[in-house]
């Protein structure tokens, strides 16, 4: 683990002043992209990432239709300008794996059957980066999908757990990545009380991980209370036109 230039933790609080079980101020809006079947720009703190969503629609190429259910397509990917240096354009296997991990999340809660022979295409940008992309763009993905009217089991809220020395916080920036002892990024299917995915980075005692879940799950009640005030705001608005 590299050494970070500052102390991530001091006197309990952390190097943006916050608590360790505290989330940054999360925003979010929905129907911002005018040609997409469904959109949502979501912030988590300066972290920033537009979703958009187009389909059902054919499939293209033909060959990966699916008889039974619609096939879902996640490009997950960091814009050049979203981070302090320059990032190539070209994906990374980063990209391509976090784009396979929210597929997986997101194919867990859409109801699939109920448009055969058809794909759902959802585009992740990172327009700025501060941490916790993969979450950030979770929420986002979900939130788009539902403005598209395709039919889910629930919406998804993705939160980041991490560790500093013993100490276990909720929703890392960029610092606490990088140079914290370990990250726990969740996707919870938030009504349901279901956990759609989970990944663990680093060494994690049992108790760690529940106090991570924990933390996960309060902080996901809030969110998805944001989420779902966006969507009537969103169709309030449609119906008042």
């Amino acid at each position: 683990m590299k050494q970070s230039p500052i102390p991530l933790l001091t006197d309990g609080k952390r190097v943006d002043g916050r608590l360790p079980e505290e989330h940054r101020p999360v925003t979010m809006q929905v129907g911002v992209l005018p040609n997409a079947n469904g959109s949502a720009l979501v912030a988590y703190g300066n972290t920033v990432v537009l979703a958009a969503v187009y389909g059902p629609r054919e499939p293209i190429p033909r060959y990966i239709t699916v008889p039974d259910k619609a096939v879902v397509r996640v490009r997950y990917h960091m814009a050049p300008f979203s981070t302090d240096d320059r990032k190539n354009p070209a994906p990374t296997r980063r990209e391509i794996e976090i784009s396979k991990v929210v597929k997986q999340a997101l194919e867990a809660v859409v109801f699939l059957e109920q448009y055969p022979k058809s794909t759902i295409d959802v585009f992740l940008e990172v327009l700025q980066a501060d941490g916790s992309t993969r979450v950030t763009s979770i929420t986002a993905a979900s939130l788009a999908l539902a403005d598209a009217g395709i039919p889910m089991r629930d919406l998804v809220v993705g939160v980041s757990v991490g560790k500093i020395n013993d100490t276990v916080i909720v929703d890392l920036n960029k610092l606490e990545d990088n140079y914290g002892d370990g990250d726990l990024p969740i996707a919870i299917a938030y009504r349901n009380n279901w956990v759609l995915l989970m990944q663990l980075d680093g060494v994690w005692k049992p108790s760690e991980v529940k106090r991570g879940l924990e933390l996960a799950f309060k902080a996901a009640e809030n969110i998805y209370r944001n989420m779902r005030e966006a969507l009537k705001g969103r169709y309030m608005a449609v119906v008042q036109q």
